[in-house]
């Protein structure tokens, strides 16, 4: 082999080893920090382990496989418990906002969700202030912000933002205009268009979820027995 055929190899060894240490230490800032933005982990982990060269960044998608494999090995025994909690609250905050056709999005729909992770939804009115009004009827105290989405590879837009807590656990509503049902925002990790699920879909979800969970108790007692 030349010389310089073996140089080469050797630096995308060393880029694809950093990618995969990167991709780790960042997912478990994500986890043991709640940091929940793809980039500014990336971008911390990288700091803390050395790694300048721009080559070695994961990107989104590698890092939320890293995430995955950390909560695997690491909170085997919690975090699906704390990702069922949040996702029977979300089943109630979307029986409460149904008149807004509410979707879940984010980690608790994606099943990476943990103790840090709010129940992120995307509610629909043309009148962003009518879901404040209805939150405020029922004794509800929220704080507002905007959010930033990308509604295409070239295009932002700004939405409001509901922020509340109830039983603990925090919630974030994204208020989009009625014809954002057709059409989701774009995925910070893969640049497609968001997954989504309606209230029927997250209670099949559960439901199923359920169903594993009492099979595998069958099994395990039979085992005993």
């Amino acid at each position: 082999m030349a010389r310089g055929e073996h140089h080469r190899i050797h630096a995308h060894d060393r880029v694809q080893r950093n990618r995969l240490r990167v991709a780790q230490e960042a997912a478990r800032l994500m986890s043991e920090h709640g940091i929940r933005d793809f980039h500014h982990a990336k971008r911390k982990a990288a700091e803390r382990l050395g790694v300048l060269d721009e080559q070695a960044l994961p990107r989104n998608h590698e890092i939320e496989q890293a995430l995955r494999e950390h909560q695997r090995l690491f909170q085997g025994d919690s975090q699906p418990q704390l990702l069922r909690e949040r996702r029977e609250a979300a089943v109630e905050a979307m029986r409460f906002l149904q008149g807004f056709e509410p979707r879940l999005v984010g980690s608790v729909l994606d099943g990476t969700a943990d103790s840090h992770s709010a129940v992120c939804l995307h509610v629909f009115s043309d009148d962003p202030e009518a879901i404040g009004l209805y939150l405020r009827e029922h004794g509800v105290p929220f704080e507002m912000q905007t959010r930033r989405l990308r509604i295409s590879r070239e295009e932002q837009a700004e939405y409001p933002v509901l922020l509340f807590a109830a039983d603990r656990l925090p919630f974030d509503l994204t208020v989009l205009p009625h014809n954002a049902l057709r059409q989701a925002p774009l995925d910070r990790i893969d640049d497609k268009p968001m997954r989504r699920a309606s209230l029927a879909s997250v209670e099949i979800m559960l439901a199923e979820a359920g169903g594993e969970q009492d099979d595998f108790e069958r099994k395990l007692a039979a085992a005993i027995k």
